[in-house]
């Protein structure tokens, strides 16, 4: 396995919401991107502690496993709980957390994540993108049940209800998993801004097609179809 060559990051406002909830993290090959909740304010904070917290724990280290993942996101669910603690008009909130590292020593990806908010693959050879991920949110779970189909979650009114979300339950389940990377995987973290209105065959097209910044390519074609909330993408190419 080469190198890591290149990584593309972009995050809008969109066109409607007033303020940025999301965040997003690029730093010794770990990424992350996270997506707020709670209000302007609150959700800003806690996307913001997330990061902040996920860098602190995990920078300098030699060695980066699923479990320093996971371990970093349960430390960011304690600092938000503490801070909510000390600031009660922000009690309900959150974040959602994806976190990506690729270690090309050892020829693997490591993954972490709690909400909605999605990590991708998209192979070389392969036609169809790929969701590592699986959401942590109502709708989802309705899905796997086969009570609504995905074409009806997508305009589920609850489609927005997490099930799980860092900051706002004590005891936080952590997803986690790895897999053998390659030459020519792309990976693309995305916030649901991105999922909203860009379909995985749209997504697919635009990674391959847009040789000079895949994350904003994607980001701009959030916007042009609705941009109704805040769009975070971060897009890590392997050689």
């Amino acid at each position: 396995m080469n190198e890591l060559q290149q990584v593309y990051k972009a995050t809008d406002v969109g066109l409607v919401r007033k303020g940025n909830e999301d965040n997003l993290l690029v730093f010794d090959k770990v990424y992350a991107v996270a997506d707020g909740m709670g209000g302007e304010a609150a959700g800003e904070v806690a996307s913001q502690l997330l990061v902040n917290t996920v860098q602190e724990k995990l920078a300098g280290r030699e060695q980066i496993r699923e479990e320093n993942l996971c371990q970093a996101i349960q430390d960011a669910n304690m600092v938000i709980r503490h801070y909510v603690g000390e600031h009660p008009g922000c009690e309900g909130m959150g974040t959602t957390a994806t976190l990506l590292h690729i270690d090309e020593q050892d020829g693997q990806a490591y993954w972490a994540h709690v909400g909605d908010s999605r990590l991708y693959l998209l192979r070389s050879g392969t036609e169809a993108l790929a969701q590592i991920t699986r959401d942590h949110s109502y709708v989802e779970d309705l899905v796997r049940e086969g009570t609504i189909t995905p074409e009806e979650a997508k305009k589920h009114p609850q489609r927005n209800m997490l099930t799980r979300a860092v900051g706002v339950m004590e005891n936080l389940e952590v997803d986690s998993g790895r897999l053998t990377i390659q030459d020519g995987d792309i990976f693309l973290l995305a916030t649901d801004g991105l999922m909203k209105h860009v379909e995985d065959e749209a997504i697919t097209r635009i990674l391959r097609e847009a040789v000079d910044n895949p994350a904003q390519a994607l980001l701009n074609a959030a916007l042009s179809a609705g941009g109704t909330d805040n769009i975070t993408v971060v897009v890590v190419s392997l050689a």
